[in-house]
């Protein structure tokens, strides 16, 4: 039989009963949407309840698996009359559903956000995921949305700088809580060999012995790709001069977006003379899976990344990284013991961090990706900054 201290325990419990509404623009891919399903995952398991409003997309199902409950709404429309209309949506929505907290997590969402927070009252939280371009004047205010959480959560301290910096924030305001890799899934003990064959199959390169150098990320000029595709003519040239063969393949995941970049690439590649070497694959659901095909994983960015995430994946799966010397990477990659971080865009530098890679033995890369691991483990998984978001949650309210 349960004591009246149980009830008042299970009574105390209900009362503690979040409602939380994350504003992402949409759920097709990329860090911010992962972000924003791993702390619905985080809710649900802590009996709170999970609400994004979005667009949608091909994550719907990793969000409703998640315990999450989708708002349909065009919250990424950046008109001023769309940011009002959907700021009355949201009002409404926090309304009925009980609200307790918006979480916005991209800029045009977070101002109609902002207005709807502001309209009914509950606390308006931001996650700083990017270093946005100022490139017009105007720019700044529109990015300085995301400086007016209570708290800002910053996915770096890097980013945390830049936040305290250009938009004139206490930095008592700023937490910092990195983004992280999940343990559990992003172990190379936990991808099968029958999720790598597959893979492989899909790729063409099952029956190709050469080593993978793979490049994850949205194909576009600051991710890099093209950067990558000259390192591959280099190495190329290298190889020749000593009367080789190029021995390692080049593998780029990810889609344009419909933005046509993609194409340029695939002529690069052709006009370079390096059909075969390089692969353009598109979309890969499964990561763990790519990075364990991968005997080095590359990230290119010629921008300074706000965190980073693929360095840390990598990471986690044992896999040494190549990262360019700037932004987020410089607090996940440690050069020289876990990869190498090198000049943004110097493509020879690049060419050499891949040669060195590739010509560690066995023990030297069993060596780096132990040492990869353990830092991935102790400072950067998905656990702690679900634990990490929720006492901000459970705090704020």
């Amino acid at each position: 039989m349960i004591d009246s201290s149980q009830v008042a325990e299970v009574a105390r419990d209900r009362d503690r009963r979040l409602t939380v509404l994350q504003l992402v623009p949409s759920l097709e891919s990329g860090g911010v949407e992962r972000g924003a399903i791993e702390i619905v995952q985080a809710l649900s398991a802590a009996g709170h309840r999970a609400l994004v409003a979005s667009s949608g997309g091909r994550m719907e199902p990793q969000l409703r698996r998640a315990g999450g409950e989708l708002i349909r709404l065009d919250i990424g429309a950046k008109s001023p009359w769309a940011i009002r209309a959907n700021a009355r949506q949201l009002a409404k929505v926090i309304a009925e559903e009980g609200v307790d907290i918006v979480h916005a997590r991209s800029r045009a969402p977070a101002w109609a956000g902002l207005h709807a927070a502001r309209a009914t009252g509950v606390r308006f939280i931001t996650t700083y995921h990017g270093v946005y371009n100022e490139d017009f004047p105007l720019k700044r205010r529109y990015n300085a949305v995301m400086a007016k959480g209570e708290p800002v959560i910053a996915v770096s301290d890097y980013v945390a700088r830049i936040v305290a910096e250009r938009h004139r924030v206490d930095p008592t305001r700023i937490i910092t809580i990195p983004r992280g890799a999940d343990i559990t899934t992003f172990a190379e003990e936990a991808v099968s060999s029958e999720r790598t064959i597959s893979l492989a199959q899909a790729w063409g390169v099952i029956e190709d012995p050469r080593p993978i150098v793979l490049l994850p990320g949205r194909l576009s000029r600051w991710k890099g790709q093209e950067d990558m595709v000259a390192a591959a003519s280099l190495l190329r040239s290298r190889a020749e001069s000593r009367g080789e063969l190029l021995d390692c393949q080049i593998v780029l995941v990810g889609d344009d977006g419909g933005s046509g970049f993609g194409g340029q690439l695939e002529n690069a590649v052709n006009a370079g003379g390096l059909t075969g070497s390089v692969r353009l694959v598109g979309h890969c659901a499964d990561m763990e899976a790519a990075y364990k095909l991968a005997s080095v994983v590359v990230s290119a960015s010629r921008e300074p990344e706000a965190f980073g995430r693929v360095a840390v994946e990598a990471q986690a799966m044992g896999r040494p990284v190549i990262a360019t010397a700037h932004g987020g990477a410089l607090e996940t990659v440690e050069d020289g013991k876990t990869g190498w971080l090198y000049p943004p865009g110097d493509v020879a530098a690049l060419a050499d961090a891949v040669e060195a890679a590739l010509a560690l033995d066995e023990s030297g890369r069993a060596h780096m990706g132990l040492a990869a691991r353990a830092r991935i483990r102790s400072r950067f998984t998905v656990e702690a900054m679900q634990k990490a978001t929720l006492e901000i949650y459970e705090g704020v309210v």
